[in-house]
């Protein structure tokens, strides 16, 4: 056999077998009402934002299948004193653009992600500083005591140093501010799968690594991530085949999908709780007709509010069953919970008019209150629902609900009087909880999420204390007091705990992670 035949045969083989893996690709379809709206892993810290990311970009340590700590670009860690903790970082782990993983990527991870812009300072605002031993070797001291510190670390997500160097992008994409770099369209992590091609709000494409330091157990070599904001269109998406799985279901469609023969529904208790706030720190609302004064400084509003609310229709007619409601800001999963605190101020208008008649409000007053409608389950339904209760002792409620991809930039500048939100404690323990959402907004990320800027000097000192506290039962004490102080303050208005409905075809296996994060390298197609 000649050359020119020899190559004609190699060539016809090799196309032959690139036919065959393209044929064998296994591509997941996931339709979601909204989108990750930035690939910026340390610029907005929102659950949909972190799940799709974390498929891209890894932290230090992560979770397994059953959500249990587990290694990731550190292999392992200890603490050799009080307020040090040594890390064994993973060799070996390349950036997909090919650069070796080292201790530098990790301080320059760190000062990035504690710098100015940066959604995800509270991940690690309790360091005071990092130290590299060795390209594989670091030290973290805390400024104090820390011991769930490794806990904390599962979000906090590491970036290349020449990457960002290179490309312009050493700070972080600031959301409040519209600023956008390199960073916000590209992405450069080291995980099981790389972004291969960005269409804001439309769809988002994404590839399997091949060169991924791990065990991908799935069998997903394509993820095709589309944004359908309308509920019916997405649930028809699913029923009809164009996409593989969906979240969240709308509550009243569950029942439908679950009659499908060829889909399934995924249900659990989700670690998120919605609640409200108000803005209690300045001296007049910017969005009401009350002038010279802020009416929420006054405790007696703010119950008025909580009491307005009736949580239990909100269960019954907007949720159709789909929530848990709370009286306190973190769910009965997370350390800390106190189930003597679980009761609620009843639902009661008539007490509520009384308590805004005490405050100088008879006729009640009117604010305007902001809410997404694409991020939480039937987000702004709910906030329609909530309107109308305050209408029954004469709130008036300018209701603004609006996309979050312009909803969140809006509320992280404070420029909000009453508003929604919802928060998970990804350490499933209080002190996420008490330092992002509850304390006095201030430095490292405290209370940076705190966007009405409650504040109670004893709540604080108390969070500090727990932060370092290692007798557990000293700690649930502590832990007990915050909560009870806050509930006392009624600092904010908990809602409820979501329940989480996933739909996918019954081929599709899929593990579902309380925090709401799905992880494509557990996902097989069959």
């Amino acid at each position: 056999m000649n050359f020119k035949k020899k190559a004609a045969l190699a060539m016809a083989g090799t196309a032959l077998a690139a036919t065959s893996l393209v044929a064998s690709a296994v591509t997941l379809r996931v339709g979601n009402q909204g989108d990750a709206l930035s690939m910026d892993p340390h610029s907005l810290n929102e659950s949909l934002q972190i799940s799709v990311n974390e498929n891209v970009y890894e932290p230090l340590v992560t979770r397994g299948r059953d959500y249990k700590l587990a290694p990731a670009l550190a292999t392992s860690w200890k603490q050799t004193s009080p307020t040090v903790w040594r890390f064994e970082l993973r060799k070996g782990v390349q950036f997909h653009d090919g650069t070796p993983f080292t201790a530098d990527d990790v301080i320059f991870s760190y000062e990035r992600a504690k710098s100015d812009g940066s959604d995800m300072k509270t991940y690690v605002g309790q360091i005071k500083e990092i130290k590299k031993l060795n390209d594989h070797s670091i030290d973290i001291i805390t400024i104090a005591p820390f011991p769930i510190l490794p806990e904390l670390f599962t979000h906090f997500n590491i970036m290349s140093k020449k990457w960002c160097e290179t490309n312009q992008a050493t700070k972080p994409v600031d959301r409040r501010k519209g600023i956008e770099n390199a960073a916000s369209f590209r992405a450069n992590g080291t995980g099981p799968y790389r972004l291969r091609e960005r269409q804001p709000n439309v769809r988002t494409t994404y590839v399997r690594n091949g060169n991924y330091w791990g065990k991908i157990e799935g069998n997903v070599d394509e993820v095709i991530f589309n944004v359908i904001g309308n509920d019916a269109t997405r649930v028809a998406a699913l029923i009809s085949g164009e996409i593989d799985a969906m979240e969240p279901i709308p509550v009243q469609d569950v029942g439908r999908i679950k009659a499908a023969s060829n889909l399934k529904v995924l249900q659990g208790p989700e670690l998120r709780v919605i609640f409200l706030g108000m803005d209690q720190k300045r001296d007049e609302l910017q969005f009401s007709n009350i002038k010279g004064k802020n009416p929420f400084k006054d405790k007696r509003v703010r119950q008025a509010f909580y009491q307005a609310i009736d949580i239990e229709g909100i269960k019954r007619t907007v949720m159709r069953g789909a929530s848990v409601p709370i009286a306190q800001m973190f769910p009965a999963q997370v350390s800390g919970y106190a189930p003597d605190l679980e009761k609620r101020l009843p639902y009661d208008p008539e007490a509520s008019k009384k308590l805004l008649a005490e405050a100088g409000y008879p006729n009640g007053f009117e604010v305007t209150m902001n809410c997404p409608n694409d991020r939480y389950v039937n987000d702004g339904a709910i906030c329609q629902a909530v309107a109308a209760n305050m209408a029954r002792v004469g709130v008036k409620i300018k209701l603004e609900v609006e996309t979050k991809g312009t909803y969140f930039p809006k509320i992280l500048r404070r420029d909000t009087s009453f508003y929604m939100l919802g928060w998970t404690s990804s350490t499933v323990d209080a002190h996420n909880v008490l330092y992002a959402i509850m304390s006095t907004p201030g430095d490292g990320g405290r209370g940076q999420f705190n966007l009405g800027a409650y504040s109670n000097a004893r709540f604080d000192e108390l969070t500090d204390k727990i932060a370092s506290e290692t007798d557990i039962k000293k700690r649930n004490d502590m832990i007990h007091e915050a909560i009870k102080i806050h509930q006392d303050d009624i600092g904010h208005l908990p809602l409820h705990a979501q329940t989480l409905n996933w739909g996918a075809k019954k081929n599709v296996d899929l593990v579902q992670w309380p925090d709401n994060g799905m992880m494509w390298r557990y996902v097989t197609v069959k």
